[in-house]
């Protein structure tokens, strides 16, 4: 009982795993993107057209990743060329992602009378690893894009935190007047930053339908982008932290679908909630501005 719970949960926490990264990317570099939740949307729904169109899950995740990367544009026009107020810049993306979602789909597949469904990823155990008593069943034996966010967890923390490019994009993150003195490029520092950030976001709206629930439905991010979100700042803006925060979170989340399921005399509003409850205890504990980027919001503009 105790390995499904896990299981799942590691399969329910890939998505968010992937948007926090990306959202952790942007923040890094002092964009605060409060957009994750509509770039979710758009790319979930461009990811299970294009695989939905074209046969093909691989053209479904990059058309997720481009649905992202597009998205992450238009944040760094309004953030960083036009230096909108990142929070407004965020909701109006948010915005912008429902209601396009919502109105491409209908105009593609609202005419069937049966909801269209794909041929998700499905498991597939890594030989030996697979074998593991315990720790095997709860990590590999999943599907191919939760192996993918295990690498990227520990690339991404190898790259900011071990390589020239990841100290650039701390340091237009930390102090940009200094970084440009130094000679980095902040604008472009900051639109590679925010443009392969949102691309990681799209993954994880793409995973939804490629690998979670295999159709796509109006709102079935569902709150995850401002999960992400959430979990970053409890992460302490550190990728590990980040991602093992997104750990507990599917773990819990699964935990309540585990007790709907067993028929437990317990209210199912209550543990629909468990998972937000959680979030809101991950924003109160982790709500000190400790290790957060010092520009993080700030617009730059060279004197």
């Amino acid at each position: 009982m105790i390995e499904d719970i896990l299981s799942a949960g590691v399969r329910i926490a890939a998505p968010i795993a992937f948007a926090c990264l990306g959202e952790l990317i942007n923040q890094r570099s002092g964009i605060m993107n409060l957009g994750i939740e509509g770039i979710m949307l758009i790319s979930a729904f461009s990811g299970f057209a294009g695989a939905f169109l074209t046969g093909s899950l691989l053209v479904g995740v990059l058309f997720g990743l481009i649905a992202g990367a597009l998205m992450g544009l238009l944040v760094g026009v309004l953030s960083i060329k036009l230096k909108a107020n990142q929070v407004i810049a965020g909701i109006a993306i948010w915005i912008f992602g429902v209601g396009l979602s919502i109105y491409a789909y209908r105009a593609i597949f609202g005419g069937m009378s049966i909801p269209p469904t794909i041929e998700g990823f499905k498991a597939t155990p890594i030989p030996i690893l697979g074998d593991i008593p315990v720790i095997g069943e709860i990590l590999f034996r999943q599907n191919v894009l939760v192996y993918l966010s295990y690498l990227l967890v520990f690339a991404l923390w190898f790259i900011l935190i071990r390589t020239k490019l990841g100290l650039k994009i701390t340091a237009v993150g930390e102090d940009p007047k200094v970084a440009d003195i130094s000679g980095i490029n902040v604008f472009k520092m900051r639109y590679f930053a925010v443009i392969a950030g949102s691309a990681l976001i799209g993954l994880g709206g793409a995973y939804l339908p490629l690998a979670y629930i295999h159709t796509f439905a109006e709102n079935v991010v569902s709150g995850r982008g401002w999960i992400a979100f959430s979990l970053v700042i409890f992460g302490r803006w550190h990728p590990l932290k980040t991602f093992a925060a997104a750990l507990m979170f599917g773990i819990i989340d699964a935990s309540q679908l585990y007790i709907q399921g067993s028929g437990f005399a317990v209210p199912l509003e209550l543990m629909l909630m468990l998972p937000y409850l959680f979030t809101i205890l991950v924003l109160v504990i982790g709500g000190t501005k400790s290790g957060m980027p010092a520009s993080l919001g700030k617009p730059y503009s060279r004197e």
